[in-house]
């Protein structure tokens, strides 16, 4: 690959892991960041600052967002306008209005747009993929998802659902995501919340939340989501029920994935373990070869609108109490693995 120049914007925690991902792919990273924190994430991987937005994208082929959601669309629109290729974390939006305002500004400019869904590129979902993909398990009928950590008291703006989303946005996603991915377009969402859910009054909030989604496959998969007090480790699951058997698997009682806390750091919230090579590494690799006119990534634009909006559904069908019907496709159905 040859060299990377990229604008990391933000310098939060995420920034952090993904910096060490573009140190190891030999990237030129200039970062911006409004907090007074990107001086101190330079020096310690020998990247440079920027004292602004333009500076930090001037000349960049990639820009890299890993900031509060809030800002998503702004920062996006705004690097795309400065020519960059976008990475932006998860979610590409709040609303599948603005996620597909991104999306329709990167076509126009003729630019890729890549959410980072970074959970396709962990082992244990890859492997899931590839089981269904070979059908051993015959037809699937039912899939539970779940991912419980602690409750992300480090930023407030996590807390608000204005900002956020809550639950069932900034953490459920990654697994609405993922039950799109192995089964197919969804035409139904029933969700609920429950526990704190609004901005942050005390030290040791807890939220939960549940989705239940109907593909157009035919599979029912359930996506169960907890934030918990600071001694709750993070943890994923995942059971997948077919006709010929079924698929488990527990982040927690598998030492190869074990995940490792620290309750050093009130930054925790991204796995660590023995994964082999590094998801986020493996993700920034895989959409920075596709910004060069590389293989096609295992995540596009359009998966990041369609995300956005299931979440955004979640949201509404727990406001309400109601099922909500998507009868019209948002993008083009992603490949079905299930027969």
């Amino acid at each position: 690959m040859t060299t990377l120049d990229v604008a990391l914007i933000g310098a939060g925690f995420i920034a952090r892991t993904h910096l060490a991902a573009w140190t190891a792919l030999g990237a030129r990273v200039r970062i911006y960041s409004t907090d007074g924190q990107a001086q101190h994430l330079a020096e310690e991987f020998g990247a440079v600052t920027a004292t602004s937005l333009g500076q930090a994208l001037d000349g960049a082929g990639i820009a890299d967002i890993c900031t509060p959601t809030p800002t998503h669309r702004d920062l996006a629109l705004e690097a795309l306008r400065a020519g960059a290729h976008v990475i932006c974390e998860k979610p590409l939006a709040l609303t599948t209005e603005d996620a597909r305002v991104i999306t329709d500004a990167a076509k126009q400019a003729g630019l890729h747009l890549f959410p980072a869904h970074v959970v396709r590129y962990f082992p244990a979902y890859e492997r899931a993929r590839q089981t269904l993909r070979e059908g051993s398990l015959g037809r699937i009928a039912v899939a539970r998802f779940s991912r419980s950590g602690r409750y992300p008291t480090w930023s407030p703006w996590f807390a608000d659902p204005a900002l956020s989303g809550g639950i069932l946005t900034d953490q459920m996603l990654h697994d609405i995501d993922i039950a799109r991915w192995l089964f197919g377009d969804v035409v139904r969402i029933h969700a609920t919340q429950r526990g704190h859910h609004t901005a942050l009054a005390h030290k040791a909030p807890v939220a939960a939340g549940s989705a239940t989604l109907t593909h157009t496959s035919g599979v029912i998969t359930h996506v169960q989501g907890h934030w918990g007090p600071p001694a709750t480790p993070f943890q994923y699951t995942f059971h997948i029920a077919g006709s010929n058997g079924t698929l488990t698997h527990d982040s927690l009682a598998h030492p190869a994935l074990r995940i490792a806390t620290s309750t050093a750091s009130e930054t925790e919230g991204v796995p660590s373990g023995d994964w082999g090579e590094d998801p986020f590494l493996a993700q920034l690799r895989e959409l920075a070869t596709a910004c060069a006119d590389g293989p096609t990534p295992r995540v596009s634009a359009e998966d990041g609108v369609a995300a956005v909006r299931l979440a955004e559904a979640a949201r509404a069908s727990a406001a309400t109490g109601q099922a909500i019907e998507l009868t019209a496709l948002l993008a083009p159905t992603t490949e079905e693995i299930v027969p």
